[in-house]
């Protein structure tokens, strides 16, 4: 039998790589980033939801269905990377190490940079 506590070790070791525990404020800290970022991450899903079923209508089925792949993608993008930063914070702290660059600030600003763009393009110029 598989002694429970000792197999999630090994993979928190492995995971973690180590090191001493943190403060527990420092970890509780980095888990509510990651939930920000999993919110924003659904909240970007959302909105391609809503641009695919409210715009039916109102823009053409090519451009609505680049901005819905747009937003989806940055969306599944922005969840992953979360779990990626939480998880090299994570290291960061466990060995004394700086913080990571985030790569989820880049990646929100060109989802909202090109979706904005090809919707105010076809607002501005409707014959697109």
């Amino acid at each position: 039998m598989t002694d429970t506590p000792r197999a999630g070790f090994r993979v928190r070791r492995f995971l973690l790589g180590g090191g001493d525990e943190p403060d527990p404020r420092f970890t509780l800290a980095n888990e509510r980033t990651f939930l920000a970022w999993i919110r924003t991450a659904l909240a970007v899903i959302a909105t391609a939801v809503a641009a695919d079923t409210v715009m039916v209508s109102v823009w053409p089925t090519p451009l609505r269905q680049a901005i819905v792949v747009l937003l989806l993608l940055g969306g599944t993008a922005l969840s992953v990377g979360a779990g990626f930063r939480w998880l090299g914070v994570e290291r960061a702290l466990r060995h004394g190490a700086p913080l990571p660059l985030s790569s989820l600030a880049p990646i929100l600003v060109l989802v909202v940079l090109f979706g904005a763009a090809g919707a105010l393009g076809f607002m501005v110029w409707p014959g697109l």
